[in-house]
């Protein structure tokens, strides 16, 4: 016998047992629910409901027509009369307030419901989706992140990529210049072409919304993706290619009162309104298109030209990612939900329009009609913030009173919603009227996807959806509306709606004054509209039913109770936490990055100095050696023909343009240059003296007559050893980057 034979004999040996235990295995992804679809969500932006010829405006949008020919039109569908507030109930599901937006990120302040930051206890649809399995995208415009955290360091938790979003190609903030836009792919900045005299961000955006979903489709085809598409536009500045332009020339010498009444037989046809709804008088504040002058026709009708082709290139830009979905065969399978305008067409232009809005709504620095006149060749280029008149933003709500910022007027809050998703909808080409809001898009996709909202999402538990999905709809026309009360509230702005009934406020700061409180003593005063019978809020019935009134207020005030709506007048007002706040001197060397303006020190109101350590080369020497913001508004240190200049432009009129130039060119060699800007003090956007010193010597001097005292263009930030995109002047192309060597450029508050 064997000595292992006698070992098991014995039972010193036995036979090893079958191990149970599963083999190893990587963490697995999350498995989409079966059959689940592909989601697209576009969002235009300040786009109002008779736009679009898809709801029976002016402007061809042949894409966005086809799409509702073979889906559904809803005209009862509404936002919150803007952008941001809008942006974040649409992401959340929630109501704006519940997740900080009760106004745009801007003008936030630290109450709860105002403070612009989306809390963790309200996931978006792409942190939800991302759980369940889709890939995700985000492009275009990204307004919902503090102002505070918009710098390169962060942080990212309220970026795109923070947000549920595994790519984001865009901007962040409320505006960008087409052609010299602030761009971000997901969290590192970078720069437009700058050789490229054709490229506009519609085009780009649309090209790299189509190279993600071929480089989805090519590597996981059988896994839903959704992406989030937002193009700037039809925000300001108005831009478009040149001869986009001129496709419109002439089409609206009209003027807007006959447009409006163009648009509104055309949606009677059309059958987007109902044929009983009454057209809503203009406002006294809009004056009459034909109390206008030949110059003012000339030039209004001509930012109307700019406006149309920018949102015609846009969709002409969406129509080309439809194509490629069909020609990657997801079409089919793809629910697109899309929403033109986040709110109504924007009033904010003023009843004359501007060509500089930045200027005359933020910095106290309005053009005229000379102004326009001098610079009707420049709108719709890189070199004009131009907006349109608010009769045009008016017309563009036909049939609908008011516009963007009144969210007590369905011209504020009204928008075109068309919905696409082949297989899953009776009735192609039909209307829907069941009242729906910005809260219902996110549990309208969840239902699509067969997602459950989760009760916790990264250890945060979450508040209740606010929307109800209108999913419902899609095979029932007839069926009765499931979003049955709903509150708005936008500065100063409020209505409540309760199954067709609306009470509103009058307006009492006009949109385009935005910045300024109501008169001390101006009333308060409610109007009442029955809109099953008065599609388009045109009869005040608040004498009729006072006390349906009543009922409405009374709602209202219990609505705005449970949602913290509103902020005392006499709150303390809270320095924002920038990163830069309290310090006083900062140290910046060269570096092809961009710092955003908010994540770079601000000089507005206040005095400070600059100076720049660098070392001149033998031979040419020309560049930028500091320049933030553009010709539009901003400032700058450059060299040019060897000679230091100090540019300043507080608006894009010649007249608010300060130069400040040395008398000769540097030597090769180290030099020290310092600007000392002595403030006036006093308020905001006073003026301010200028001394240039090279090497400790004083060499020129200068005046700045006013000064932007709130805000510099958003496109420019700020940059070491070059000026990027829409440089600060003329006389030199971008980029204009510095040869020589910059040891540091350092800039200095006083005490």
């Amino acid at each position: 016998m064997s000595v292992a034979a006698a070992l098991m004999a014995n039972g010193l040996l036995t036979t090893p047992a079958v191990s149970q235990e599963q083999a190893p295995a990587y963490p697995s992804r999350p498995k989409p629910p079966a059959d689940a679809p592909n989601i697209l969500v576009v969002m235009t932006d300040d786009v109002g409901f008779a736009a679009s010829s898809a709801f029976g405006g002016p402007i061809p949008t042949p894409n966005l027509d086809t799409l509702a020919a073979n889906g559904l039109r809803y005209n009862n569908y509404n936002n919150t009369a803007m952008c941001s507030p809008t942006r974040a109930a649409l992401l959340t599901g929630r109501n704006s307030h519940s997740v900080g937006f009760g106004v745009i990120s801007e003008e936030a302040s630290p109450h709860d419901s105002y403070n612009s930051v989306i809390p963790d206890s309200a996931a978006t649809f792409a942190q939800v989706l991302s759980m369940n399995g889709y890939d995700t995208a985000m492009l275009g415009k990204h307004h919902n992140t503090p102002l505070w955290e918009i710098t390169s360091v962060g942080p990212f938790d309220h970026w795109p990529n923070g947000l549920g979003f595994g790519y984001f190609y865009g901007f962040i903030g409320g505006a960008t210049n087409q052609f010299a836009p602030a761009l971000y792919e997901n969290r590192n900045g970078l720069e437009a072409p700058q050789d490229d005299p054709d490229y506009i961000l519609d085009k780009d955006m649309a090209d790299r919304a189509i190279d993600w979903l071929n480089m989805q489709h090519g590597i996981r085809s059988d896994t839903p993706f959704l992406m989030y598409y937002a193009p700037g536009s039809a925000h300001s500045p108005h831009q478009a290619p040149p001869e986009w332009i001129a496709k419109f020339r002439g089409q609206f010498d009209q003027g807007w009162d006959k447009m409006r009444e163009q648009s509104f037989a055309r949606q009677k046809k059309l059958g987007v309104i109902p044929q009983s709804a009454a057209l809503t008088p203009r406002p006294d504040e809009i004056p009459a298109w034909s109390s206008l002058n030949a110059d003012q026709k000339k030039v209004y009708a001509r930012m109307m030209e700019v406006y149309a082709a920018q949102l015609a290139y846009s969709d002409y830009q969406f129509g080309r990612i439809i194509s490629q979905l069909k020609e990657n065969g997801e079409f089919d399978n793809t629910l697109i939900i899309f929403i033109e305008g986040d709110n109504g067409g924007s009033l904010e232009g003023s009843p004359q329009g501007t060509v500089d809005e930045i200027a005359r709504g933020k910095n106290r620095m309005p053009d005229d009609l000379q102004d326009q006149l001098t610079h009707l060749d420049d709108f719709g280029t890189r070199y004009s913030w131009n907006n349109y008149p608010a009769g045009w933003a008016w017309s563009m709500n036909t049939p609908f009173q008011w516009g963007k910022a009144v969210a007590s007027h369905l011209g504020g809050v009204r928008n075109g919603l068309v919905v696409s998703w082949p297989g899953h909808i009776t009735g192609e080409g039909q209307v829907r009227s069941q009242f729906t809001h910005v809260t219902d898009i996110a549990p309208t996709i969840y239902e699509a996807a067969g997602v459950e909202v989760p009760e916790e999402v990264n250890g945060a538990k979450q508040m209740p959806l606010a929307g109800t999905s209108f999913a419902y709809s899609f095979r029932q026309p007839q069926a009765d509306s499931r979003h049955k009360q709903q509150y708005f509230e936008l500065r100063d702005n409020i209505a409540f709606y309760d199954e067709g009934w609306l009470a509103s406020t009058k307006p009492r700061v006009m949109p385009w004054d935005k910045e300024a409180p109501p008169a001390e003593g101006t009333p308060v005063e409610w109007e009442l509209y029955d809109l099953s019978k008065d599609f388009s809020q045109s009869k005040d019935l608040s004498k009729r039913f006072p006390e349906k009134l009543e009922e409405l207020k009374s709602e209202y005030a219990a609505t705005a109770k449970q949602y913290d709506i509103g902020v005392s007048p006499n709150e303390k007002r809270v320095e924002r936490p920038f990163i830069s706040n309290g310090q006083r001197h900062f140290v910046f060397r060269n570096s092809p990055h961009r710092y955003s303006r908010y994540g770079f020190p601000t000089i507005m109101n206040r005095s400070w100095t600059v100076t720049a350590d660098i070392v001149v080369p033998e031979g040419e020497g020309d560049g930028a050696i500091i320049a933030q913001g553009s010709r539009l508004c901003g400032w700058g240190l450059v060299i040019e023909n060897g000679v230091p200049v100090f540019r300043y432009n507080a608006s894009i009129e010649d007249r608010d343009k300060t130069t400040v130039t040395a008398s000769a060119p540097l030597s090769a060699g180290r030099h020290k240059i310092t600007i000392v800007f002595d403030y006036d003090g006093g308020g905001k956007g006073k003026g301010a003296d200028i001394d240039m010193r090279i090497d400790g010597k004083s060499v020129a001097q200068g005046r700045v007559p006013r000064t932007p005292g709130f805000l510099f263009v958003s496109e420019g930030g700020a940059t070491i050893g070059r000026d990027y995109g829409t440089t600060l002047s003329p006389s030199y192309e971008a980029p204009f980057i510095y040869p020589g060597t910059i040891n540091q450029v350092v800039i200095d508050f006083p005490e």
